[in-house]
């Protein structure tokens, strides 16, 4: 019974901490999806912070549009990198448009 428990306390430990040394994900803004086109044109916008004592950037639809050269956006993904529990993140809005 014991060996259950310390097999259960492992498994719970290691979906809590997935992706807490490193991890680098994108994933959509939109949520309707069905008529989603890209466009032409992609723009990007990144906020840094360290040690969670620091934070810079400008990360908004507005500023990624305008890195572009964009005037009408069409759809948007947000991309995410964490190293060592947040020590380093970096959040990066993506645009796509015309």
């Amino acid at each position: 019974m014991n060996s259950r428990r310390t097999a259960f306390a492992i498994l719970a430990a290691a979906f809590l901490l997935a992706g807490c040394l490193y991890s680098n994900v994108v994933a959509p803004l939109s949520t309707d999806l069905n008529k989603t086109t890209l466009g032409q044109k992609e723009g990007r916008a990144s906020n840094q912070s360290v040690l969670w004592l620091v934070s810079w950037g400008d990360a908004g639809v507005a500023a990624a549009a305008k890195n572009g050269g964009l005037t009408t956006v069409h759809h948007m993904d947000v991309k995410i990198q964490n190293i060592l529990f947040g020590l380093y993140t970096k959040e990066t809005t993506i645009v796509y448009g015309d």
